[in-house]
């Protein structure tokens, strides 16, 4: 196996798929990318036995072959080589040597045998989705998601395609968020899939807010997969049952705040400074015309915040985590922004006050 290639050509797609590849592998082989020269074309192919990613590139291809090499070291090395370097790259005696001008690296091998192949992906249906929206939609629900909860099924987004709508989820059982993808989606079926955290994050880092372009999602039994250019993502999904999400949004929510979301936003921020670190909690206490939001430390230190805001009763106060509320808050772009409950201990509904496509639901926290 030999090839030449600009240092510029081979970094883009080693910078594409080196996300999957863990720091701390079960095996060995996983720590490495399997590079397959065929047709004048180089596939860099990582993995972590869940995800997997695929980047062609053109190269100049001497002698057709297949190796395994450690991931983060040729990252490091194609990283350091100086702007317009040509690399050559040859294998023999399980080494691969990499010749850049004076420089000259050699790498240990695996076979690429060792490589752990992502199972046949069985399309029971291909979904056309415009690129933006779906990155939008994943970007104002993913923050939600569990990480590492024994609820297994929480460490990831949920994709409900219902009635040929298709809605982003994600809950770590103290948040909820829910994006609505705008438009119907050519669907023959309802179905649920939740895709695992790591394959959210890779799949946000893949796609982009500025292209309108439409992109495929094939979907399997078991698998999800999106094609974009010349980079292949595939994910197994989690075998599990999403929590009903609808029935923790609250219904019959008399009571509304009316925030300007910016200034709420800042006032948030300033006191969530003294606020617990362990806890993050503040209180909100309303009413009349005004929010007071108050935070507490063990130090027994205060901060007190006043806001303007329109209510629609007299009274209340509640706590809640304000991380919670500032990711939420984040998530939605209007000038202005609703906060409906029904008492202080009920779970508050954050959204746009005239839209429900993006709905943040957060617990209130006893303070």
């Amino acid at each position: 196996m030999k090839f030449s290639i600009s240092r510029e050509a081979f970094l883009q797609p080693l910078s594409q798929v080196i996300g999957v590849v863990e720091r701390r592998q079960t095996l060995p082989v996983l720590a490495n990318f399997m590079l397959v020269t065929r047709d004048g074309q180089l596939t860099v192919t990582g993995t972590d036995m869940e995800v997997e990613l695929i980047s062609t590139v053109s190269a100049d291809v001497s002698s057709d072959g297949e190796i395994t090499v450690p991931a983060r070291k040729l990252v490091d090395i194609m990283k350091a080589l100086p702007d317009g370097a040509n690399v050559t790259f040859s294998v023999s005696d399980e080494k691969v040597t990499l010749s850049a001008g004076r420089s000259r690296f050699t790498l240990s091998t695996l076979p690429a045998s060792e490589f752990p192949a992502t199972d046949q992906v069985e399309t029971l249906e291909n979904i056309r989705v415009n690129e933006a929206d779906l990155k939008n939609m994943m970007d104002k629900t993913s923050f939600a998601m569990a990480n590492q909860d024994v609820r297994y099924y929480l460490n990831g987004l949920l994709f409900d395609f219902d009635g040929q709508q298709l809605k982003a989820v994600a809950t770590d059982g103290h948040r909820l968020a829910v994006c609505d993808l705008v438009g119907a989606v050519d669907i023959t079926s309802d179905r649920q899939l939740i895709v695992p955290r790591k394959g959210v994050m890779e799949l946000v880092r893949m796609l982009s807010a500025d292209e309108e372009e439409e992109v495929t999602l094939a979907i399997g039994r078991n698998h999800i997969r999106l094609v974009k250019g010349n980079t292949t993502f595939t994910s197994k999904l989690v075998d599990g049952r999403f929590p009903d999400y609808k029935a923790v949004i609250p219904v019959g929510a008399d009571k509304q705040m009316l925030v300007d979301r910016a200034v709420f936003t800042q006032a948030l921020l300033r006191a969530s400074i003294l606020s617990n670190e362990k806890y993050k909690g503040v209180k909100l206490e309303a009413e009349g015309s005004t929010i007071k939001i108050i935070a507490h430390n063990p130090q027994h230190e205060e901060a007190v915040e006043e806001i303007e805001a329109e209510l629609n009763f007299d009274r209340l106060a509640v706590g809640f985590n304000v991380t919670y509320l500032l990711d939420a808050l984040l998530a939605i772009e209007t000038e202005q922004v609703s906060l409906e409950l029904i008492d202080a201990n009920s779970s508050c509904l954050v959204s746009a006050p005239d839209s429900d496509v993006n709905r943040h639901v957060v617990m209130p926290l006893k303070l």
